[in-house]
């Protein structure tokens, strides 16, 4: 079976949080450690250590060649790191 371009990038290429999902913005102190590691494509903006801890929607994702993924949140301003989000799970408890 012959691979297409776009097969390939689809098995490449996998957010693990798709548009219209709830995320939870990672703690300050786990985006201070995250900015000083320096292993990423994308610096935080100032604007986003403000929403430390808070949740928000998807309204969009993109990736780095090589497989990064960045993320638009909704009312969040910057790019927000695969890394520094996490699966609200509150949205879960209350329903």
């Amino acid at each position: 079976m012959k691979l297409t371009k776009a097969d390939l990038t689809a098995m490449l290429y996998k957010e693990d949080f798709p548009v219209g999902s709830k995320v939870r913005m990672a703690s300050r102190e786990y985006l201070e450690n995250f900015e000083r590691s320096g292993k990423h494509h994308h610096p935080l903006e100032s604007l986003q250590w403000h929403h430390a801890g808070e949740v928000a929607t998807v309204s969009a994702e993109g990736f780095y060649h090589g497989g990064d993924v960045l993320y638009q949140l909704r009312d969040v301003p910057g790019t927000g790191h695969e890394a520094c989000l996490f699966a609200d799970q509150s949205a879960r408890k209350n329903s």
